[in-house]
Parts: structure tokens; sequence; C-alpha cells
């Protein structure tokens, strides 16, 4: 079993119960650090009283009925989502305003906690055997512990999602994304891979491979040989998985690295995360990089990674152009420092629901999502690169 990609320090939640103080190590692959008040609560805690303990800083530690917890926790997502994100006519402001507003809602909906035993059950009234999903998420356990509930539901989605696996039309097949892991449910991306004119390539790397679900499309399209590359241990183990399930693991390699793997290639491919902006959990790195890092390595370390003739694939969204957070002429001004030239550029619009326009935010903040109109004129574009003759 893989192990989890930066393991937190070991924290702990203390409380007390009956006049006796008690402890457990805090679970938790996020940013939320563990709170420092926690108080005991049951069935009889009411849903506005819940609100404003959370609001003020008191976790609740769960001791009624499981399906009550799951209630409770639903009805803060209704008051939360009542809060609305105030526009900005500057749009990178409404973005990190709406970034904020996430991050407390995330703050408040971890205030909901379970203790979990030695092996991850749970001694609750109708509580669901997730013994499995938690040890996805966080490797064998030793002791009880404690987690939010929010991030235990989490867990298990991600464990249906991987028992299941999401059905990528290009490959005909399906991929099993691990919990951390972004899961390929976009499928425009994959098909501006699998639909571009293909160079001659007897080798690819693909940089940043998540779930390898590019990787897979450039065997099946007839590479020889492709190197997959990751910094995050739970994504290497998943390509991994995926590419043995489709009998491409003698054809794809598996490299845990920042980027770039060693030598060259006669196709670099990179999906990038596409939002120059800090992620606040694993799975936010396959959205959110921070100063857009991979981004600028890929542009930088190109003309040191093709073979002759070779070509880079970027596949990249205009959305932090859209935001303000990015603009097309750095983006130029990237490919113009690193002696590339753009031989063409593929654009499609993305068909998940956000990108429509008129789907409520729901589960975000404030019912709407205030940046449906920028959703909406979207672009996702593969640019195909080549180094610049002298």
């Amino acid at each position: 079993m893989e192990t989890p990609r930066d393991q937190p320090d070991r924290t702990e939640v203390e409380w007390f119960e009956a006049g006796e103080r008690h402890a457990a190590p805090w679970r938790s692959n996020s940013s939320v650090k563990p709170p420092k008040k926690v108080e005991t609560f049951g069935d009889e805690l009411r849903a506005d009283d819940a609100m404003r303990l959370a609001s003020e800083g008191t976790a609740i530690l769960w001791r009624g009925d499981f399906l009550g917890a799951r209630q409770l926790l639903d009805a803060l997502k209704r008051r939360l989502d009542r809060q609305q994100v105030k526009p900005d006519p500057d749009l990178a402001v409404t973005f990190h305003r709406h970034r904020q507003a996430r991050a407390h809602r995330t703050r408040i909906l971890s205030m909901v906690l379970i203790e979990l035993g030695a092996d991850f059950g749970i001694d609750l009234r109708r509580a669901p055997d997730i013994r499995d999903a938690c040890r996805e998420a966080y490797g064998e356990a030793a002791e009880p512990s404690v987690a939010s509930l929010q991030e235990l539901l989490g867990a298990v989605g991600a464990h249906e999602w991987r028992r299941r696996g999401v059905l990528v039309p290009a490959l005909g097949a399906r991929i099993h994304p691990h919990y951390g892991v972004f899961a390929p449910t976009r499928n425009e991306y994959v098909d501006l891979v699998a639909e571009a004119q293909l160079p001659t390539a007897g080798t690819a790397f693909d940089l940043g491979t998540g779930t390898g679900v590019l990787a897979a499309v450039l065997a099946r399209r007839g590479v020889g040989r492709v190197v997959a590359t990751d910094i995050e241990p739970r994504a290497v183990a998943c390509a991994s998985d995926n590419l043995q399930r489709l009998g491409l693991a003698d054809r794809v390699e598996v490299v845990r690295t920042d980027v770039y793997p060693s030598g060259t290639a006669d196709l670099v491919v990179c999906n990038p995360p596409w939002v120059p902006a800090a992620p606040t959990s694993s799975i936010e790195l396959g959205v959110f990089d921070r100063k857009g890092h991979m981004l600028t390595e890929f542009i930088r370390g190109l003309p040191d990674h093709l073979n002759p003739g070779g070509e880079g694939w970027l596949v990249l969204s205009d959305l932090a152009e859209r935001l303000g957070l990015r603009t097309r002429a750095q983006l130029a001004d990237q490919f113009e420092q690193a002696g590339l030239t753009v031989l063409g550029r593929t654009d499609t619009r993305p068909r998940h629901p956000r990108a429509s326009g008129d789907r409520p935010e729901g589960r975000g903040t404030g019912g709407r999502d205030p940046l449906a109109a920028v959703r909406a004129s979207e672009v996702v574009s593969l640019w195909r690169l080549a180094v610049r003759a002298h």
C-alpha cells in the first residue's frame, strides 16, 4: 500500500470527558490544523449551536448516532452556503475572496470530529465500515485517532472512485484514481492529446502524470516508450496501478521526480496545474500550483530534454488569464526566453457542468459560483512547441 505524500507532524487532539483528560493523534491530509478546544456532544446538539461553537473555534467530538453527525454536517453546509462572496470588478480579487471563503468553509466543517479506533473502526450507532477507505487515505493504523467527519467522507468518496474507476472514452477503459490524486473527469484535455497529430515519436515523457491517463493515451497511440513522472508518491503508485491494469506497464515507466526525468525524448507532454495559487490539500495539487512552478519548469527545461526535431505539448487552460492571475503576454514571453517557437495550437471548450455557467455552486460558498461567467468562457488549449532554430 502506498504511503501518504507527506505525513504531517504528529499532533494531538485533547478533550475532557467524564472529568478525565483524553488525547489522540490528529489525522488530516489537508492544511487544516487540529482544533485547540474540543468538547463532546451527541444527538441533542442543535445545528445553530454547532455553528456558533465552530465559529468560535470549539470542535465537536461526536458521541451520538453517526447519521446524526452527517445530518449536522449537512445543516452546517446549508448555513455556510447562504454566505455570499462579494464580487469585485477585479476578477483576481473576486477569485481570492472566493478562495478565502472556501478556506473558511473548510475550517468550519472540519470542526465536527469522529474518533477512530486502532483499526479505523467507528464505535457509533449506525456507523459504516470505512476501514479500507481510511487505510487508503492514511496508511495502516496502529492506535486510536481523531479526524474530521468531512475529511472521512471525502476518503469514503475517493475509495468509491477508486473501486469503480472513471471511464475515459479516449482509452475505451476505466482509470482508477487513488486518494489524493486528481481524477480525469474532464475529458477535453485527454481528447486533445488523443487527437493531436502525433509526430514520429519513439520516446515520450508525460510530466506530472497523476493517474497515468495521458501516458496511457500516448502508449495506446503507438509511442514505443513512455516515461511518466510525478513528484507525489500517491500519484506514482496510482499511475503504476492503472498502467498495470491496462496492460501497458511494459511500455510505460513511472518515475518519481520533480518535472523532468533524465535524458531526452521525441515528445514531451505536460498538463500542469492551471491556476497559480497555493493548494490547500493533496487533491488540489492537480489544479493549483503556487507561482506556476510546474509550468515554468516545463517551459524552461524543454530545450534540454527534446531530441532534434522533437515537440513539446503543453495542455493548458486560459482560466488563470481570465482571472487576471497570468497574461497571455507573460506566457509568450516564457516561450521566447526559453528559445521556443509555437508550431500550432488546438483549442477546445470544457464540457464539465460548471463550464455551463448556470450550475449552482451548492457545495461551495454563496449559493452560486461568483466566477461562473469566467468558467463558462474558459478555453483549454494544446500548444505544440519546438526549439527555435538558430
